[in-house]
């Protein structure tokens, strides 16, 4: 038997609390493989099922899945707040199942083929929503002690699946573009479907898992059991005064504030990767994705590297320290990418040559800047244009950015990204404390996925436009507000249970 402080835990609850964290783990992991498993092939997909698409509705097909996950998230965050939670994670993942059936499906309807792909891209989306429950209960299933700890592994566990998703994608190229096709159920297994498939049938397993093995458990800041609504056999033994008391509402728009600067810095460092590199380095779009496949993996590793070790870290310097550290080294990552030498990238001059220089339509203005990166040469190119397009007005004035400042960068933002991730999570689940968590959570994760949305889009408006000094200085500005608010709260983003005086402040 476990001791708690006032209760005891018995050995069998211990363990099936465990083994309900873990099923939340593989959730989390099998919600960003939905996403990632298949972001490298959408464009040639898309390009095979319906030639009439452009590179504009590919955007849309992206932001889709953002968009369904930012509606979705406070709905089932609402949804487990009054009923059992395992109702909306068994419907949001089969959800995510049936979007994932549909995906390899958009190929057999004769017309408007696209709009199938983007609906199923977009229900793929609102099944993550999901992630708001599983934050929820794992807040609401450990201690204050346990807490960033486990915040930490979820982080690790998501950041697992955005890496392994590209990989699941490259070994099923092997399959080929044609595949096998399977007549009786117009199924065809190729390299396209076969990857939303393998998704789908891991949503299976994890439905499964769901009815076989999760039970819900709640325990209070201090580890003591409060409530078991799935485990049969164990009786809530802990008042709920431990709920009396209002959530400091303030603290809770900072850190809302706060992760959606994060998520929106990460975005655009992500999204700025490619052309970046293709405009200052004469990278073809080829060498840009293999390099930046190549650098974004190793970020996603080093990630993973800093997730394990800030739970041992913030047991000695606390949440708030740790966040502010975070966010200064984004900043510095970001102030690295100022250019500041002299030399000026190379000009791609061809376009001039060939009379075919690219003319920006209004609704072009609006498109997320991953989207024109996919957009075909024209047919009288036999080689494809290198360096800095001169439609970029600001190629001709602005200095290069140098490799080595674009690495360090890479590496800093790498390391303060996870950093700021996860004590976001943790200070926001200990600020709501015992009070029912999924409304909260679903909010923090559509502010989120709405930083994703915007990111693609700030680079295609001020990058593009403007250049890498003003997109760089701006990023500098917004983080160095976020500083200046962390400053402000600082004191009060503390634990509910702290701020009541029911626990004292270790660190925090």
């Amino acid at each position: 038997m476990r001791d708690g402080q006032d209760v005891v835990e018995t050995q069998e609850h211990y363990k099936s609390r465990w083994r309900s964290i873990w099923i939340m783990y593989l959730t989390m992991f099998l919600s960003s493989v939905g996403f990632s498993i298949v972001i490298m092939s959408v464009w040639p997909y898309l390009q095979k099922i319906d030639p009439t698409a452009d590179a504009s509705f590919l955007g849309w097909i992206i932001a889709s899945y953002s968009i369904g996950q930012m509606v979705a998230s406070p709905l089932f965050g609402l949804w487990s707040n009054h009923r059992p939670r395992r109702e909306p994670l068994v419907i949001s993942t089969a959800i995510s199942v049936a979007a994932n059936c549909l995906y390899a499906y958009v190929h057999v309807p004769h017309s408007h083929n696209r709009y199938y792909m983007l609906a199923a891209r977009a229900l793929v989306g609102f099944g993550a929503g999901n992630v708001a429950v599983v934050r929820s209960y794992i807040a609401g299933a450990t201690s204050l002690m346990e807490r960033t700890s486990t915040m930490a592994n979820t982080s690790a566990c998501q950041a697992v699946g955005f890496i392994l998703g590209p990989v699941f994608q490259t070994c099923f190229t092997l399959i080929g573009e044609e595949g096998i096709t399977w007549k009786l159920v117009q199924l065809q297994l190729n390299m396209y479907t076969a990857p939303v498939l393998f998704a789908a049938l891991l949503g299976v397993i994890n439905i499964i898992l769901f009815f076989s093995i999760f039970r819900e458990h709640q325990v209070d800041d201090m580890g003591r059991q409060c409530k078991s609504v799935s485990f049969e056999g164990e009786e809530s033994n802990v008042p709920d005064q431990d709920a009396e008391g209002n959530i400091d509402h303030v603290a809770v728009v900072a850190i809302n504030f706060l992760f959606f600067v994060i998520l929106f810095v990460f975005a655009v460092f992500e999204t700025i990767a490619t052309p970046l590199t293709m405009d200052m380095y004469s990278w073809t779009r080829k060498e840009a994705v293999f390099y930046n496949g190549i650098i974004l993996s190793m970020v996603g590793i080093e990630s993973v590297i800093v997730f394990m070790v800030v739970k041992m870290l913030s047991k000695k310097t606390g949440e708030r320290a740790i966040l502010h550290g975070g966010l200064l080294i984004v900043l510095v990552g970001f102030f690295i990418l100022l250019p500041w030498g002299k030399k000026l990238p190379n000009i791609q001059w061809q376009e001039i040559k060939n009379n075919s220089i690219p003319r920006t339509a209004a609704t072009e203005m609006l498109m997320p800047f991953w989207s024109l990166q996919a957009t075909p040469l024209p047919s009288n190119h036999t080689v494809e244009p290198v360096g800095c397009p001169v439609t970029q007005s600001w190629c001709l004035n602005t200095p290069m950015i140098y490799l080595a400042q674009y690495i360090s960068s890479d590496i800093l933002i790498g390391l303060g990204y996870p950093v700021c991730n996860v004590m976001s999570y943790t200070l926001y689940s200990k600020i709501l404390g015992p009070k029912p968590q999924g409304v909260y959570m679903g909010w923090l994760t559509a502010s989120g996925s709405g930083a994703r949305i915007l990111g693609p889009v700030f680079v295609s408006q001020i990058y593009t436009h403007l250049g890498p000094r003003w997109a760089f200085s701006l990023i500098c500005g917004v983080v160095v507000v976020s500083l200046l608010l962390l400053e402000i709260v600082y004191k009060r983003l503390i634990a509910f249970s702290v701020r009541y005086g029911r626990m004292q402040e270790e660190n925090c």
